[in-house]
């Protein structure tokens, strides 16, 4: 498990991934949202975005893994999480989660993290500030 004295600010790590359609119905079977503008392209085609969008959370999901996984890694708590949702991601795009260290709360365990979420082609989908808890 890690432990608070691991880290420093500055701190990067990043995970990416490409979403396919069979993603974004999984993610709607599992979360219940079955909104048309995921699933149905006729409706997507007339909706602002043009297409079928992937669910916002399911790439902050991307977020998670990140935190969970490599920074702070195994054994971390994922405490708090905001978002702010930037532009949407369509399905084939290639997402990519990045998460920095931008303050460390050395006595409680507590690191703040910022949050992003950007494209292929560099476009900045997410971001936020997140609070992970390591051991002291």
């Amino acid at each position: 498990m890690p432990v608070i004295t691991d880290f420093k600010v500055g701190q990067t790590a990043s995970l990416t991934k490409k979403f396919e359609k069979n993603d974004v119905i999984q993610f709607a079977e599992i979360s219940l949202d079955k909104n048309p503008i995921h699933l149905d392209e006729k409706y997507a085609r007339q909706s602002l975005f043009g297409k079928p969008v992937v669910h916002g959370i399911l790439q902050a999901g991307l977020i998670s893994a990140v935190l969970g996984n490599k920074l702070p890694g195994p054994g971390s708590i994922y405490r708090e999480q905001n978002l702010t949702f930037k532009k949407p991601a369509f399905i084939g795009d290639t997402l990519t989660a990045t998460v920095e260290i931008i303050e460390i709360k050395e006595r409680i365990g507590l690191l703040v993290l910022k949050t992003i979420v950007t494209n292929q082609d560099g476009l900045l989908l997410i971001e936020g500030i997140a609070k992970g808890l390591v051991q002291k």
